[in-house]
């Protein structure tokens, strides 16, 4: 189910892509697996491949412009090394005109070459005209992103993110209808306490710091069990976990209720939910796909 699937009248589609009867499945990065992530033809194979959201990342330049990138360094996704010298070299010590000089595909394949890294505002305009975005927010405040999305009349029309709990509780007050996703575990809480003194796995202690996020997803990694699923269900809460390619692994947290899957190849996850479908309708055990 994509945005593109929503009534026209429906005002809240993120809203809505959360009552879905299945389980979501969710494009990392676009779809890492088969392109070079964070770029527009990842994007675009994750929409093509019907990704309910795509994932992305985004990083300040030095002049304040929003760009989609994971690393808070460019040596790893592009050619930055080999065009400058050096190593480490920071996404916010360079200006936006600077990083379009950089290749962000070459890296991941050959006939990738010349992908560049996109704005936040290019790969949005991609991905919100087929589906719905989930940002990730590695860095900047939360008025930026809002500015952007009520500009672009995205509110509720995508899905923010983030590890920074602090960041989540103040963007909620600014702007308290917008959907938004808990990353975790964090390492500080909503109010900034230390939070390395938590298990990493997801359960009632985790989900009541949750909650004053004014988050209403809580996207873990797999340490998540049936009892922390199912009581986060009853506060309210759907459970989407990170990063999951196996589909032996993806099926044993359907089992757990899952609501989501974050994958780098949203095509194989598909297939891995038609299976498992096909697999309980005739009363076999779908761990075997």
């Amino acid at each position: 189910m994509t945005a593109t699937r929503f009534a026209q009248n429906t005002l809240d589609p993120a809203v809505e892509i959360l009552s879905s009867p299945r389980p979501l499945v969710i494009g990392h990065r676009g779809c890492g697996a088969v392109a070079p992530e964070n770029t527009i033809p990842s994007f675009e194979l994750a929409l093509t491949a019907g990704a309910d959201l795509v994932e992305l990342d985004y990083h300040h330049t030095k002049d304040g412009v929003p760009v989609v990138i994971h690393d808070f360094t460019l040596d790893r996704t592009t050619d930055a090394k080999r065009l400058w010298g050096g190593s480490g070299l920071n996404v916010a010590n360079r200006t936006a005109e600077e990083l379009r000089a950089l290749d962000a595909g070459g890296w991941f394949a050959s006939h990738y070459a010349g992908a560049r890294l996109p704005t936040l505002v290019e790969a949005l305009e991609v991905i919100q005209a087929q589906g719905m975005a989930l940002i990730e927010r590695k860095g900047g405040q939360p008025a930026t992103i809002l500015r952007l999305i009520r500009e672009k009349g995205w509110v509720n029309r995508l899905i923010v993110q983030s590890f920074d709990w602090e960041y989540l509780s103040a963007f909620h007050e600014l702007e308290p209808r917008q959907v938004l996703g808990a990353l975790g575990p964090p390492k500080t809480l909503a109010d900034g306490r230390n939070a390395t003194k938590y298990s990493g796995t997801l359960s009632g202690r985790w989900i009541d710091e949750l909650e004053k996020t004014g988050a209403r997803i809580a996207v873990w990694n797999k340490a998540v069990s049936r009892k922390s699923v199912r009581l986060s269900h009853d506060r309210g809460f759907k459970v989407w976990v990170y990063t999951v390619n196996d589909s032996a692994l993806a099926n044993k947290l359907l089992d757990r209720g899952v609501d989501g899957i974050i994958t780098d190849n949203a095509a194989r996850m598909f297939r891995t939910l038609v299976h498992r479908n096909h697999a309980m309708s005739k009363g076999a055990d779908s761990r075997i796909f």
